[in-house]
């Protein structure tokens, strides 16, 4: 059962969390990205709540990737669960962790009970935990520079084993332009960022926001910048997967040995 707390309408910093679970639960509203004036459509439906028979063919052989490794898998910031519940349909131990408890909650309403409010950035678990992690929606550039994503990335080496994989994604600069939404130029090649934020109105509330998120700043890195920055961490890129139109990538990195940062 979803306490009061998790239910608030209240402005709070987990917009993105409450339309998740008002969706779920039945509710209607609108969940905006935001980037000053500009504003682009958040479409919970689509993004969170699409079932595996439509997922794409390349995106189901990707995570087979990881299901291959045997588990137990770490899917971090997991969302509604949608990942965390097709990798335990393939009889794979499978974990997931979100920063925002409404996320949290909308999965477990969804059967997903495999779920727990954790932070990339301070991972609740002992060494050697997990042999894969998904890591998807561009989270690894919430490190907010090359230097942040290698210490994600260590920070990962701490809780996985030695022969470990990794599937990260990420939006390549050089085939984006001002029309990007929240798009930040950067001098270097193969460097740029995004800025925006989320809003949340319920269509029941009337006028007004019912939750604003924190601003949010992704460094977005071509995959040659991705191979140099993934070199200064125990994983290296074994394979990059683009989309049809190169803007968007995927990238799986392996363990290459034991270290890991203290």
């Amino acid at each position: 059962m979803v306490t009061d707390a998790v239910a608030t309408t209240k402005p709070c910093e987990d917009a993105l969390g409450l339309a998740m679970l008002d969706y779920q639960q039945g509710r209607d509203g609108t969940l905006l990205y935001r980037d000053g004036l500009a504003t682009k459509d958040g479409n919970v439906e689509e993004f969170y709540f699409t079932l595996p028979a439509e997922w794409a063919d390349e995106r189901i052989a990707q995570l087979r990737r990881l299901t291959d490794s045997g588990g137990p898998v770490l899917d971090v910031g997991c969302g509604t669960g949608q990942h965390v519940r097709w990798v335990r349909d393939q009889d794979v131990d499978a974990v997931g962790i979100d920063v925002s408890s409404r996320a949290v909650a909308t999965a477990r309403e969804r059967g997903t009970r495999q779920v727990l409010v954790g932070d990339m950035f301070d991972l609740p678990f002992d060494r050697d935990r997990f042999r894969a992690i998904n890591c998807s929606g561009t989270q690894l550039g919430l490190g907010g520079s090359l230097a942040g994503i290698a210490d994600v990335l260590d920070r990962f080496a701490r809780v996985t084993t030695d022969d470990a994989i990794v599937l990260v994604d990420n939006y390549d600069p050089r085939k984006l332009d001002d029309d990007f939404f929240g798009y930040r130029p950067d001098p270097r090649e193969g460097i740029a960022h995004r800025c925006f934020h989320f809003e949340y109105e319920r269509a029941t509330t009337g006028a007004g926001l019912d939750a604003i998120s924190r601003s949010l700043h992704f460094l977005l890195c071509s995959p040659d910048r991705l191979r140099e920055t993934v070199a200064r961490t125990p994983w290296r890129v074994d394979e990059v997967f683009p989309t049809d139109d190169e803007t968007f990538y995927r990238a799986l990195l392996e363990r290459v040995d034991g270290r890991f940062a203290e």
